[in-house]
């Protein structure tokens, strides 16, 4: 895949899981919310890994901060 096909591919799907989020949300299952809420953030930092790192495949974790890191944003305590 080119570089523009992974990035595409983690958006795309980050952008399904949102949309799962929301209905998941107004059903008020709210455990289950935070959950897909949580791999729709880890798939765009992802696509954030792939784009800042000449198409790398991202690592297999679901840490949000390791994956922020690695992908060079910069994190504070707030």
């Amino acid at each position: 895949m080119t570089k523009e096909e992974h990035i595409k591919y983690w958006r795309e799907s980050a952008q399904h899981d949102i949309e799962s989020a929301d209905s998941i949300y107004n059903s008020e299952r709210y455990d289950w919310c935070l959950f897909v809420g949580h791999l729709a953030l880890e798939k765009i930092l992802k696509a954030i890994f792939v784009d800042r790192n000449n198409n790398k495949m991202p690592p297999k974790t679901h840490s949000l901060v390791r994956l922020a890191e690695i992908s060079k944003i910069n994190l504070d305590n707030e």
